[in-house]
């Protein structure tokens, strides 16, 4: 029969056990921390050699090919300031904005100047200058300088070749005109019903070779 071990022997083999479980855990915390924390990578060891990249090759530097210096374009400078436009330089057409007019359309009347000389020529194309005049047959109707207010004068280079057309129309209000009459509202109106009428201009001293017909109706 087997004999009972005293509880004293009991004691000494679970102190034993437990010793030994601790020296256990000890160990594997200790091996954990130094494989986590690696605290010798700074303290001693030498850090392996970064492999140093092959020397690139220097590109060889090429002398550009040597390009032909530009050739200066020749510049043309005028010789002389433009110079008053002559009579047969200048070609003035009258301008209208229709052929026909309804009852109540007012005509609008313009003014087309052409420089045809070979050289770029000086002109006065203000309002002073502008006169308009709308006439049936020999009975002259309206000009535009009868109640002209406030004239201004205008002086332009006209290139040689180019053609230029007043901005602004004038507007006749198909009455008759008169310096006498221009603050009258009750001035005679001109006859529609077809009746033809017929426009001249000049500017700057240069008038229109032929004249412009309209028809009011």
């Amino acid at each position: 029969m087997a004999r009972r071990r005293s509880a004293a022997v009991y004691r000494r083999r679970r102190v034993v056990i437990f010793g030994g479980l601790i020296v256990v855990i000890l160990a594997l915390a200790a091996g954990i921390w130094l494989a986590v924390a690696q605290p010798w990578s700074d303290a001693g060891a030498e850090p392996s050699p970064a492999a140093t990249p092959a020397p690139s090759e220097t590109p060889t530097e090429t002398s550009p090919s040597p390009t032909a210096a530009p050739t200066p374009t020749p510049t043309t400078k005028k010789d002389a300031k433009a110079v008053p436009c002559q009579a047969g330089d200048v070609t003035v057409e009258a301008v209208t904005d229709a052929d026909t007019y309804p009852a109540g359309a007012l005509p609008q009347l313009s003014i087309s100047l052409t420089n045809t000389g070979a050289s770029d020529c000086t002109i006065d194309v203000g309002s002073t200058t502008q006169v308009f005049t709308v006439s049936s047959g020999s009975d002259t109707w309206w000009r535009s300088t009868d109640c002209q207010e406030s004239p201004s004068s205008m002086v332009v280079t006209l290139a040689a070749g180019q053609t230029v057309k007043s901005a602004t129309p004038v507007q006749w209000d198909r009455t008759r005109s008169d310096v006498a009459t221009c603050d009258q509202e009750n001035r005679p109106r001109a006859p529609g019903g077809g009746a033809s009428y017929h426009v001249a201009v000049s500017i700057g001293g240069f008038e229109a070779a032929e004249t412009r017909q309209i028809l009011l109706y």
